[in-house]
């Protein structure tokens, strides 16, 4: 591993996934890398067991690269992040946007609410369920549509493939966590692995993201 993060453009890979997945696309961008390059330098941290690639759940000819936990625990410090107050979103606001604001208000002070692009009428009972068997607190466990809950300064986290490839120019600036889909079996094994996965992003934003007071 330590190897594999010797060269600069790899540690520079490595601190864009901290708090999000991105695409490959949106890492050649960013670091202004030429595919190829980028491309050769993605595989070298894939045999280190640094990254890892998901396929899009929504366009599926996409794929995000994100890092594993075990690796972030060792070589990754979170960037400073401010917000009065974060958005969770995913397509329909019934479970992972739910669960997700209820892990962050285990780990921080700092607001946080949740929206749907397509809202349900309901929070799914399989996020209810997942919830307490964690002992997490879901609130009101109402839905609402993005469009009007987001407001200007608010952090955005899309943590579905569907909402962060729909969202595109409504929050630019957005955080993507590329979290598969519990509702699509109901097991309660997948929304136990959705809220693992959401619970390992959520730690590393938390100390991202301080009070508003604090980074003051």
């Amino acid at each position: 591993m330590h190897a594999a993060l010797g060269d600069p453009s790899r540690l520079a890979i490595v601190d864009r996934l901290v708090l999000g997945d991105v695409s490959p696309g949106e890492l050649a961008e960013a670091l202004d890398l030429p595919t190829n390059l980028l491309a050769h330098h993605l595989k070298v941290l894939e045999r280190a067991g640094v990254v890892e690639r998901v396929r899009s759940e929504g366009d599926r000819r996409r794929t995000y690269v994100r890092l594993l936990s075990a690796a972030v625990a060792d070589v990754a410090v979170p960037p400073l992040r401010t917000a009065p107050r974060l958005v969770f979103v995913c397509t329909h606001n019934s479970a992972r946007s739910q669960l997700a604001v209820a892990a962050w208000a285990r780990a921080s002070r700092v607001p946080a609410t949740s929206a749907g692009t397509h809202p349900a009428e309901r929070v799914h009972p399989g996020a209810v369920a997942a919830a307490r068997r964690h002992r997490l607190r879901l609130g009101r466990g109402r839905t609402a549509h993005v469009d009007a809950v987001v407001r200007p300064d608010d952090l955005v986290i899309a943590v579905c493939d569907n909402a962060h490839e729909e969202l595109a120019s409504r929050a630019p600036a957005r955080l993507h966590w590329s979290v598969p889909d519990p509702v699509r079996t109901g097991a309660d094994e997948a929304f136990d692995h959705a809220l693992t996965l959401i619970e390992d992003r959520v730690s590393r934003l938390a100390a991202a993201v301080p009070m508003p007071e604090e980074a003051a």
